[in-house]
């Protein structure tokens, strides 16, 4: 299924379909545009060009990664490789269908996917749910469809988890979203299969700007899977999402991130979930390429006995900073959460962990752990860590854990005299480094990341 990123950067390329593209460089035209070739209602356009005028009045964030590269006047922020999404295979046009072809998607559709959206540029152009679910109620759709389809139910939670004024980039996302995933499973459904979304960034100096909302009514389980890529070019592209997560009462949304961008994406994002009484948000994050990511996947334990936990992975290289991290807010009684963050860092590479967690007073008797680790593989690399830790309420049990370490003699000497060859010695070392990531993933998952995580360490490794 996300069987293997690297060749679908070349099939990709192959693909130059455009409907439909608004002029370079951001202003309340272009924003006006992009909402009237989306149809959308006068509350929605009025909503963008509120958070347009936030983005303009907000400064660049400075306490991060260098962003000063980055243009925003210098980026095409709306383009449409097709008149209409497709509901068929058969429709979708050759170039971009042969490429999702290799990538097994199909296959995957009828063995194991309860669902799979494909975005390509600004807009999805493959949609499909089985039939199985949407007889549940489940809704699996475009953010766009979903706002013309499901107006009240849209209306009701869209930009309720992270709203415009949030930070600089959650504005920029608003004034300009377009595609993404709207999910909606109702009370007591359990899809024990995934739904799947893929986002292809394929032209250059473009921002991708997709918004995904998931609701998980009481009682429910969903698990939602995304991937995404970009071939390179020599300019600059942006990728800024918004993703906002609610999970009900004793409902549990687990959501699987598989990021692997070009060494020339700015990749800016805001993740947010809120878990009401007794529910549980898992996030699964692994990170690869782009040159500059920003991405801290936040839960807010907002009633009794709700549960979070975030696993993440950042590999840097070359010229790579890699800010990521978690955030977790217990805002009630008996909440737990778990973050366990690695970073792995390689030819000069930098893979930063920046968190919070926070305990509010009243919280009592919330329990959390934190648990970074990062592994240098050269003397050119580096690690940073930024937590985070403000408790409130005198009964939490808090524990946390960070450590750096880096492929000694020692680990190489035990290995090799067990008979492997010092390469094998050190993907060894590696693999086990990140095993606790590697677990928490579908089978067929683990596989294509074993072998992304084999591509990575490519030359650092053997």
């Amino acid at each position: 299924m996300l069987n293997n990123m690297v060749m679908m950067d070349r099939l990709m390329q192959q693909a130059d379909t455009i409907f439909y593209k608004v002029p370079k460089g951001l202003n309340r035209k272009i924003v006006t545009d992009i909402s009237e070739q989306k149809n959308e209602p006068g509350w929605m356009t009025d909503f963008r060009l509120k958070a347009l005028a936030i983005f303009e009045s907000m400064p660049m964030p400075e306490w991060g990664p260098d962003l000063s590269g980055l243009n925003p006047n210098d980026i095409y922020y709306y383009v449409k490789p097709l008149q209409a999404q497709k509901q068929s295979w058969d429709d979708v046009p050759d170039d971009i269908k042969n490429t999702f072809i290799k990538l097994g998607i199909p296959q995957a559709e009828q063995k194991y996917l309860a669902g799979v959206g494909a975005q390509y540029e600004s807009e999805v152009v493959y949609k499909s749910l089985r039939k199985t679910w949407a007889k549940k109620g489940v809704i699996f759709a475009d953010m766009s469809s979903a706002l013309h389809e499901y107006p009240e139910l849209f209306k009701k939670h869209f930009a309720t988890v992270v709203p415009a004024r949030d930070n600089k980039f959650a504005a920029l996302n608003s004034a300009v979203w377009s595609g993404g995933s709207f999910v909606y499973v109702p009370k007591g459904v359990h899809m024990d299969m995934p739904l799947q979304a893929y986002f292809r960034i394929n032209a250059q100096q473009m921002g991708q700007f997709e918004r995904t909302l998931i609701i998980a009514d009481e009682d429910s389980f969903v698990h939602y899977v995304e991937g995404c890529s970009a071939p390179v070019y020599r300019q600059h592209s942006l990728h800024s999402a918004v993703v906002e997560l609610i999970a009900h009462p004793r409902s549990k949304i687990r959501y699987t991130t598989i990021q692997n961008w070009s060494n020339n994406v700015y990749n800016l994002v805001t993740k947010r979930a809120i878990a009401k009484k007794n529910a549980s948000v898992e996030w699964i994050d692994g990170n690869f390429g782009s040159k500059v990511t920003m991405k801290y996947p936040c839960i807010i334990l907002q009633e009794p006995g709700a549960q979070g936990q975030v696993i993440s992975i950042a590999v840097a290289g070359n010229g790579q900073s890699l800010d990521a991290g978690a955030k977790m807010i217990h805002l009630a009684p008996h909440t737990t959460s778990n973050i366990i963050s690695k970073s792995i860092s390689k030819d000069g590479g930098c893979a930063s962990y920046r968190g919070l967690l926070k305990i509010v007073k009243g919280a009592t008797h919330a329990k959390a752990t934190v648990q970074c680790e990062a592994l240098l593989l050269d003397s050119a690399s580096r690690s940073d860590t930024y937590p985070t830790i403000d408790i409130q309420e005198k009964t939490a049990h808090i524990g946390h854990e960070a450590s750096v370490s880096t492929i000694n003699d020692e680990q190489l000497f035990y290995l090799m005299s067990r008979g492997f060859n010092d390469a094998q010695a050190r993907a060894l070392i590696v693999n086990g480094f990140i095993d606790a990531f590697v677990k928490e993933l579908p089978m067929e998952y683990a596989v294509e990341i074993n072998r992304l995580i084999a591509h990575e360490m490519e030359g650092s490794i053997g």
